[in-house]
């Protein structure tokens, strides 16, 4: 069984095919998911997936790139967090890929936001859900100085050095990789994602993004999230059903706000 650990089912190109995906997660033994929340706005709707569907959980927060609408404040991020069904805080983070003509220096507003994440996951005990893209060190300093390993979580989607992952390792967090380890030039993310203790692994789609191979290029969704499982296995030279159940273990070890269900 493999649990897809972090997606986005209330995405409309997704949520319009709930039924199948859920069809499909089933028919590939992907027992469970966390769909993330990106923006305030958009939340109710990934809370509203958690709600309904006893093998989904939600999580709480605004991703780093979305400049626009309600931003949150700690006391908003507590309310919401505030909820059986909300297991994670984020996705939060820093991405500084996109500066469209500004300096990192303007990016304060980013490192403040992930500050108030990191101090309300502190407070509710909901692991963060950290996505970091050209800021790995700013996005480690603050996690530091913030003490996020009190709480910890999960770096998601990774896909810097093994240098970068030791660090995040060292501060409490767990690794969690996506199709995008089973690219071809994807070498040396595959090689962190040998040494990556596999007590501290997760791994996901980021559906609709990133399919893996063999699905490159189409549509991803939480389903195939067995082939990222099936591939690492292969690189690790281990069974994939040890894989499976070990990642599975940590999700739910990782996420211990969940009230597992039976699997589906």
């Amino acid at each position: 069984m493999f649990v897809d650990s972090h997606c986005h089912l209330d995405f409309p190109d997704l949520a319009a095919r709930l039924p199948e995906l859920l069809d499909n997660m089933r028919a590939n033994q992907v027992t469970h998911a966390l769909c993330i929340s990106v923006t305030l706005e958009d939340f109710p709707r990934v809370l509203a997936l958690a709600e309904q569907h006893p093998h989904l959980y939600a999580s709480v927060g605004v991703h780093p790139d979305h400049e626009e609408g309600e931003e949150p404040t700690l006391e908003r991020l507590l309310a919401l967090s505030d909820h059986p069904r909300v297991v994670g805080t984020g996705e939060t983070g820093l991405d500084y890929y996109r500066l469209n003509g500004r300096d990192v220096a303007d990016m304060e507003w980013q490192r403040e936001r992930f500050r108030t994440h990191i101090r309300a996951a502190k407070q509710t005990g909901k692991p963060l859900i950290i996505h970091t893209r050209s800021s790995a060190d700013d996005t480690l300093r603050l996690m530091r100085e913030e003490e996020a390993r009190s709480v910890g979580g999960v770096m998601h989607c990774f896909t810097e050095t093994w240098d970068v992952a030791r660090q995040a390792l060292d501060e409490n967090f767990h690794i969690s990789f996506s199709g995008i380890v089973t690219f071809k030039n994807a070498a040396e993310l595959q090689e962190t994602a040998r040494k990556v203790p596999l007590e501290r692994m997760l791994i996901e789609t980021d559906s609709p993004y990133l399919a893996p191979v063999p699905y490159r290029g189409k549509t991803n969704q939480p389903a195939w999230v067995r082939h990222v499982g099936e591939f690492i296995a292969e690189l690790r030279g281990i069974p994939v059903e040890r894989l499976a159940e070990q990642t599975t273990e940590n999700f739910f070890n990782l996420f211990s706000h969940i009230q597992r269900t039976a699997h589906v």
